[in-house]
């Protein structure tokens, strides 16, 4: 350094948790240390919050992480509940709700959608995108429009974001894509690896991968796609067996099953996610769980599609780490999707406690993170990015005995309507409650539904 240059200027942060989960166990009386955004020290037994420290009275957890979200499907919320149907029909109306969205209103929409996430708690998003060009399939001025208007919508709404850039290029095997799909389309895995090649890392957003599933990727392009993800180290998400139907129609087209195909041509691995993972043979569990291929269960979205249940305790025994997500935002509650998992698995079962509360919220964190390339991200530890989320303990669900062992109380009691705080990078992002960048998320999410409408 020469004697005229300074140093550059460190912001620092010190936080005192009323209580805090430390990955094992709460603890009380906490104080968190935060230079530039990332979490500098930890300390333990401090009754009373030290001089100059922010104070979070609450259950302070590390940042929540929702793995898995198609943001524009938040506008069909209350349209799609009423008369019968199945994941296809409801699918119908997606695609008009799809063909609607232009760069702005898609911007507008998801900064919306992406406040509501942090009042819920959530500090990183995984965003499973595939609408990249205008309706009838021709690219924008700027190819990556749509995409940079939900990494634009991230930032704006303060959270982090993994664009897990989506190949759609087929409405079935052997099938074009369909008048909707054609804004899906990039026409072929090297155009799609051209275009979004384009995209770039920025502080708060990491570009990944996706394919969309088995029937919308000719199998011969499958590898296209998880070489371009594994030249880069990223992160690389696919819907899995969702839907029997498709289980069959892969079988016929391919003679296997979708994760014997994908493990055929190189999509499985440690850095790959299958989203759902519902309907599998034992022979799909083991093929997951011997790559350490993730899972990400959407459990809201599941039973609101009549999707059916997941194996997720098989999954996880069998070693795929599993993740969370709201999907199709029928509801946006990180903490509702950690508990229905274990609901759904005891429903199944007809026995309880196949998860601790401890292993649902590292789901819901450190695992969810990992699964969108934020490894640094999810705990509460020297060297952890600073998100944090913090739980209040005096609401008419929460109220009682203070957790001292577990978190229990925000596995199976809290909802997102209890989150107080929510911190990313160590600045807060929603304070008691209310959005400090979106000053009216309620309003700002109405407008833009309804513009889609109108």
């Amino acid at each position: 350094m020469t004697p005229t240059e300074h140093p550059p200027t460190r912001h620092t942060r010190t936080y005192w948790l009323e209580h805090a989960w430390l990955g094992t166990h709460v603890e009380p009386g906490v104080v968190v240390e935060v230079t530039d955004g990332r979490i500098t020290a930890v300390s333990r037994d401090a009754p009373a919050p030290p001089p100059g420290a922010e104070i979070l009275r609450g259950l302070t957890l590390p940042g929540l992480a929702n793995a898995h979200s198609h943001a524009f499907h938040r506008a069909l919320r209350g349209t799609v509940q009423v008369g019968s149907g199945t994941f296809w029909t409801w699918r119908e109306v997606m695609y008009s709700v799809a063909d609607r969205l232009t760069p702005e209103t898609y911007h507008a929409l998801a900064r919306a959608v992406y406040a509501e996430m942090a009042l819920a708690g959530v500090t990183a998003v995984g965003e499973f995108h595939y609408l990249h060009h205008a309706p009838g399939g021709t690219p924008y001025a700027d190819p990556n429009a749509m995409g940079e208007a939900l990494v634009d919508a991230a930032s704006e709404a303060g959270i982090r974001i993994t664009l897990l850039d989506t190949a759609y290029l087929s409405s079935g095997f052997g099938q074009p894509p369909t008048t909707h799909q054609l804004r899906f389309s990039d026409g072929s895995a090297d155009a799609w690896a051209e275009r979004c090649s384009v995209l770039k890392d920025r502080d708060h957003a990491r570009i990944g991968a996706a394919i969309h599933s088995v029937r919308a990727v000719p199998a011969r392009q499958l590898a296209t796609v998880a070489q371009w993800a594994q030249e880069r180290r990223a992160p690389l998400h696919v819907h899995l067996s969702e839907q029997t139907a498709e289980n069959d129609a892969c079988r016929e087209a391919h003679g296997c099953t979708p994760t014997r195909l994908l493990a055929e041509h190189g999509v499985l691995g440690p850095r790959t996610t299958g989203v759902h993972n519902t309907h599998l043979t034992d022979e799909d569990i083991a093929l997951l769980g011997d790559t350490g291929t993730g899972t990400c269960m959407c459990p809201t979205t599941e039973r609101d599609l009549a999707d059916g249940i997941g194996p997720a305790a098989a999954l996880q025994k069998a070693g795929s780490p599993l993740s969370l997500g709201s999907d199709s935002h029928a509801v946006i509650d990180l903490l509702e999707e950690a508990r229905a998992m274990e609901l759904n698995e005891r429903l199944r079962t007809r026995t309880r406690g196949h998860w601790t509360a401890a292993a649902l919220l590292r789901a819901a964190s450190a695992d969810g993170h990992a699964a969108l390339g934020w490894d640094e991200a999810g705990t509460i530890e020297p060297g952890a990015l600073a998100d944090l989320t913090t739980i209040a303990l005096d609401s008419v669900r929460t109220a009682g005995p203070v957790p001292r062992l577990g978190a229990e109380t925000a596995v199976f009691a809290a909802t997102a309507a209890d989150v107080r705080h929510t911190i990313v990078g160590g600045r807060h992002v929603v304070r008691d409650g209310v959005h400090a960048l979106v000053p009216d998320v309620p309003r700002a999410l109405a407008a833009a539904v309804e513009a889609l409408r109108s």
